[in-house]
């Protein structure tokens, strides 16, 4: 008889080892994105080798910046050590960086303003190193008027690398104080004669600058940036300041082709640190003759040709 054969138990075959899953390929690395965020820097001129980095245009930055340059209070000591100084913008405060008074230039009796920087560290610091507030621009602005009020010529002396970039300074308007000065000193009806004396630096020198007859000395700086910072947006590299000051053309024979300023004044060798009376006194004959010259123009004929002489500044062609 035959037998039933019984079904073998599950539990009696040994089950199949389970297999482990492989294990998952490292994804393959995709190649880096390119960086496209920023846009990459201008590429440095050939201009950037040790040999041309020292050359003539930043020569002439270093003796503007020279320690012992003539400052605005040399001049104005020199000129009259008897000069009253007047305060305040009389709306907020008085701004030590920008002098305003009235002063004695031989026998001119005139209006005269000015960055003051500061000879010792102290000085330096509690001035800002002559760049100015609004506070100051409104100062002398209001002092001006003065001169205006009571026909007497204006005498503007600039030495300031810019304006103050502090955040007081921007919540109370520079931007707005200085645009304001242009304005107003444009239509000014008394002469004005200005001279760069060291650093113009920027909306900072303008400030204070607009006039019919525009007098800088041989070795001072004139320009709507330093060189550094305008290295620093191009290259991204202070280090190339001296290229961007070649590029800039600040200086005073490049200005005197281009029609910003009226005249060079002639410095003694080396600069006026040379011989800081010497070329004090040089200003000083400068800045009589061109008074002088100034006030024999009618007044409303002045403002007409200081107004038409700024509005033509930048145009190039026929």
């Amino acid at each position: 008889m035959a037998t039933k054969k019984t079904p073998a138990k599950a539990s009696a075959k040994k089950p199949a080892p389970v297999k482990k899953p492989a294990a998952k390929k490292a994804p393959a690395k995709k190649p880096a994105a390119k960086k496209t965020a920023t846009k990459p820097a201008a590429p440095a001129p050939e201009a950037a080798t040790p040999e041309v980095l020292t050359n003539p245009t930043w020569e002439t930055v270093q003796i503007a910046r020279h320690p012992e340059r003539p400052l605005f209070l040399d001049y104005l000591n020199a000129w009259d050590p008897e000069a009253i100084e007047l305060h305040g913008d009389r709306l907020v405060a008085d701004d030590p960086a920008m002098y305003a008074g009235i002063a004695k230039i031989g026998d001119e009796r005139v209006i005269i303003v000015g960055h003051r920087k500061g000879r010792t560290p102290e000085e330096k610091v509690a001035n800002r190193w002559g760049m100015a507030n609004p506070d100051g621009y409104r100062k002398a602005m209001r002092i001006m008027r003065l001169a205006e009020k009571f026909q007497i010529p204006i005498v503007a002396l600039v030495d300031t690398s810019g304006a103050f970039p502090g955040l007081d300074a921007e919540e109370r308007g520079q931007a707005e104080a200085i645009a304001k000065n242009l304005a107003d000193m444009s239509v000014l009806k008394t002469p004005i004669v200005v001279v760069v004396t060291g650093e113009g630096g920027s909306g900072g020198a303008l400030g204070i600058a607009v006039g019919d007859r525009i007098l800088m000395l041989e070795h001072a700086v004139y320009s709507v940036i330093s060189p550094e910072g305008c290295a620093s947006i191009l290259w991204r590299d202070g280090k190339m300041a001296p290229v961007a000051a070649e590029a800039l053309k600040i200086t005073s024979a490049w200005l005197k082709k281009l029609g910003i300023v009226d005249d060079v004044i002639p410095e003694p060798k080396g600069g006026a640190h040379t011989a800081p009376a010497k070329a004090i006194e040089t200003v000083k004959k400068a800045v009589l003759a061109a008074i002088k010259e100034l006030k024999k123009i009618p007044v409303d004929k002045l403002v007409d040709q200081r107004y038409a002489k700024f509005a033509a500044m930048g145009r190039f062609g026929k």
